[in-house]
């Protein structure tokens, strides 16, 4: 059976982000994820964590900056990451070790370093070999914490000039990076605007074990399942199915818009969940 984590980034936009995690127990789930946790102190978000029951099971590296302000400032001013962009190679080990610390106090077993926009005038094997060498480094910080690091390809229509659109161009970086625990996430939104053929790529990556993580929401709008042009059941059973074939275990990140932003937009657009929990 699918394992969903509720994405309190986008999730019950009614509420205060802080609010959002009792919501989220009330519906139902037993794991979030968010996008950044920076802005609140760690212990605070642990405590509202045990308080509802709740497992923490992903969120993202800073997507730039050196300190907390630092953090929002970069991602206001439109900064996705650093991992792959030449000369920032600072900003990025000092936001991972920062995550790694929320990771730690969060019990978070994985975390997701950006991989960022194609720096303006570096080619795409600058970029890779940034990427790769920022990783290596990563992947011998995150040994030593028992976590692991992952990396998204995003799709260019939302993100424009992102580095890593295409699940084949990420999981040639995680192999040549050669670390069991650096692995990829597999946004199913993204996947669906570039590649499609969902169901062929869960069942061609997923038995690798360089899968860490999904995340889904509907195509085109980003909104809940049910409300665009996917087959989610035959998805979700895809996803059992070989999940049970290979041994994963892991979760479902629900990323996505809910179509009804008003106050309880959110629990009432859930129906699609039901048969799951």
């Amino acid at each position: 059976m699918p394992r969903f984590a509720a994405n309190l980034s986008m999730m019950y936009p009614d509420l205060p982000f802080l609010d959002r995690f009792e919501a989220a127990a009330k519906d139902g789930f037993k794991a979030v994820e968010y996008l950044f946790p920076y802005a609140y102190p760690a212990a605070e978000l642990a405590a509202r964590l045990r308080t509802h029951g709740l497992q923490q099971v992903l969120f993202n590296t800073p997507s730039g900056g050196t300190d907390t302000a630092g953090f929002a400032q970069a991602w206001e001013s439109g900064s996705r990451g650093t991992a792959s962009v030449p000369g920032r190679e600072a900003e990025f080990r000092t936001g991972f070790a920062q995550a790694l610390a929320y990771a730690e106090v969060l019990d978070c077993p994985r975390i997701h370093a950006m991989v960022g926009l194609r720096a303006e005038g570096a080619s795409a094997e600058v970029a890779d070999a940034t990427l790769v060498a920022n990783l290596k480094w990563a992947a011998g910080e995150a040994a030593k914490a028992g976590r692991e690091v992952l990396i998204e390809p995003i799709n260019p229509r939302s993100v424009p000039g992102f580095h890593v659109n295409r699940q084949d161009h990420a999981h040639r970086i995680v192999q040549v990076v050669g670390a069991a625990h650096v692995k990829v996430q597999m946004d199913l939104f993204h996947c669906q605007i570039v590649e499609g053929d969902l169901s062929s790529k869960i069942a061609q990556y997923l038995p690798t074990g360089r899968v860490g993580h999904f995340q889904i929401a509907e195509v085109p709008h980003r909104h809940e399942p049910g409300t665009g042009e996917v087959n989610w059941a035959h998805i979700f059973k895809t996803i059992d199915k070989v999940s049970a074939e290979c041994g994963w275990h892991g979760w479902i990140g629900c990323e996505y818009n809910p179509a009804d932003a008003s106050a309880g937009g959110t629990s009432r657009g859930l129906d699609w969940i039901r048969p799951y929990q």
